[in-house]
């Protein structure tokens, strides 16, 4: 049988975890204001040879663009006029110019994203990506850090690799004929 006490000290805890929670969103919330407000003054620091401030991104990129390659989301699938892209070329990276991917390596995946089995020889690289409650690779422009798309293992041969990449977040140019 549970008395008043009993009652009384079960009740506590449950109002101080949902107060708890409650400030700990306020933090949250705050502390995510201040940080972005900082990146948007000065250049955002990395590891990547190009670099720009928040402001120099967005001048120089669609909204789109900028959406994909600085703050890692997705365009929807089967929108890239890329996705059909067949010419001999190569996919430049849409933030810094850089050669990402030879068409030779492009393949139909059925996904809705232009996907490669290879990118060129260091133009890309790679993290671990644990965002929606799932593991995945990552792959980013090696020279300015953009986020380019992911890397699946159910590509075809050579490498059994699938690079699905955003066709918003390259360019594409031909090879002179």
């Amino acid at each position: 049988m549970m008395t008043d006490r009993n009652r009384s000290i079960k009740a506590i805890p449950r109002r101080g975890f949902l107060q708890g929670l409650l400030g700990l969103g306020a933090l949250v919330g705050l502390s995510g204001l201040g940080i972005r407000s900082l990146q948007a003054e000065s250049v955002v620091k990395s590891p990547f040879p190009v670099q720009k401030s928040v402001q120099e991104w967005k001048q120089q990129l669609t909204p789109e663009q900028y959406a994909v390659l600085r703050e890692h989301d997705t365009e929807r699938p089967n929108t890239s006029p890329l996705l059909h892209e067949k010419r001999a070329g190569i996919f430049h990276c849409a933030g810094c110019d850089n050669e990402l991917y030879d068409n030779a390596t492009k393949f139909d995946s059925g996904t809705g994203w232009p996907s490669f089995y290879q990118a060129l020889e260091g133009a890309v690289g790679t993290q671990e990506d644990r965002s929606w409650f799932m593991s995945r690779v990552e792959v980013h422009c090696a020279d300015c850090g953009g986020h380019l798309g992911h890397i699946f293992d159910d590509g075809p041969a050579p490498t059994g690799k699938r690079h699905c990449i955003n066709g918003v977040a390259m360019t594409f140019k031909p090879k002179a004929a």
